[in-house]
């Protein structure tokens, strides 16, 4: 396999409006705003909700029950529109599906998937050994059929039809998804890795024969685990999109982790170190943009200065605590960003999926990042 290479040029479009992926979508030309993934579930849908209840043995049962139900794909559909609708209002320019089908980021794409049971499950242990967890079980080479990539794609289609604006599609890469699950078939972890992209590779190449032309890896593994993007994860990510065309926007999402519930103190996230020993690596890697998180923790932002190609996707509002930035707040970071990297290669997004946010609370800090980056330029 070999790895695609982009040209800076290239690189641009993502700001200069050659790209459908771009400031197509944002006439007035201040910052773009997007969002990275999962927005809350409404109370009439009867789909399993990791941000609800983050027990996989649970989550893998119920979700198998409740898509069995009459009508859930009417009112997931409905679910979708009210979504990509609300984000349309609230001045959102690249949006997403709000992840609706899916109990959590990962698992709804795997059970496309050959080779994984999610009756068999396997504790492993999560987050460097911080609690154990039931997961899905690889028991055979992970491959996909062209018939169930060509149905993910067809469902990114549908909400993109619904949309006047870009509707990205989210895919877990393949450190997170080994991360993800346990494993009774692989014995060399690159090569599982290797599979891994496979099947990406032909889920992204169904999604651009479908019109899509913003794809964004999520790879949250990254930062817990550098020396392995660095061996292996950072080209194997960019391999999902071999043979891609430079009119499709690949982003990379690097987000340190999730709490287990709203507001939880001290929860254990990844080093923000790893940023710094990523930068250099991602921005040499070809991906159009690499979405970080800043409004949990704030980094150091000179960091920033390692990214001479790459777009940033700066992460303003946090997505695990109730507490509402500000817009003076969040322009404060901007402008700190700023002084590091090139406005024309910035753009604004919660840290992470919003999944856990009460709804309120969601409108007014989407509101708040809106107007901060309304009020930058480009």
């Amino acid at each position: 396999m070999r790895q695609y290479h982009v040209t800076s040029r290239n690189k641009m479009r993502l700001f200069s409006g050659e790209n459908s992926c771009s400031m197509s979508a944002n006439p007035m030309e201040h910052l773009t705003i997007t969002v990275i993934g999962s927005y809350p579930k409404p109370a009439y849908l009867n789909l399993p909700d990791w941000f609800k209840n983050s027990s996989v043995r649970t989550v893998t049962k119920t979700y198998s029950d409740s898509i069995a139900e009459k009508d859930h794909n009417i009112l997931i559909e409905r679910a979708e529109s009210e979504v990509l609708k609300e984000q349309q209002q609230l001045g959102i320019n690249i949006i997403t599906d709000g992840e609706i089908r899916r109990e959590n980021y990962i698992y709804y794409l795997l059970r496309h998937v050959k080779g994984l049971d999610f009756l068999e499950l396997t504790t492993c242990p999560m987050r460097a050994n911080a609690y154990p967890q039931d997961l899905p079980t690889i028991v055979g080479p992970l491959d996909i059929d062209e018939k169930d990539a060509s149905k993910l794609a067809s469902e990114w289609r549908r909400c993109q039809d619904l949309s006047e604006v870009v509707v990205k599609y989210t895919i877990p890469g393949p450190m997170t998804i080994i991360g993800s699950t346990g494993n009774k078939f692989y014995s060399d972890v690159k090569k599982q890795s290797e599979d891994i992209v496979k099947v990406i590779n032909k889920v992204v190449k169904a999604l651009i024969k479908a019109g899509c032309k913003c794809i964004q890896i999520d790879e949250p593994l990254f930062a817990r685990k550098p020396s392995q993007a660095l061996e292996y994860g950072i080209s194997h990510a960019t391999l999902c999109f071999e043979d891609v065309g430079s009119d499709v926007t690949k982003i990379i999402h690097i987000c340190c982790g999730y709490p287990q519930y709203l507001d939880e103190d001290n929860y254990l996230k990844a080093d923000r170190s790893s940023y710094v020993t990523l930068a250099k690596p991602l921005d040499e890697a070809g991906f159009e943009a690499v979405s970080i998180e800043d409004a949990h923790c704030y980094n150091d932002l000179s960091f920033l200065k390692m990214f001479t190609k790459t777009n940033v996707i700066l992460g303003s509002i946090a997505v695990a605590e109730s507490r509402v930035e500000s817009v003076e707040e969040i322009q404060s970071r901007i402008q700190e960003a700023t002084k590091y990297i090139p406005i024309q290669r910035l753009q604004i997004a919660p840290d992470c999926g919003l999944g856990f946010l009460p709804h309120d609370i969601l409108v007014k800090k989407v509101a708040n990042m809106v107007a901060a980056a309304k009020s930058f330029s480009k």
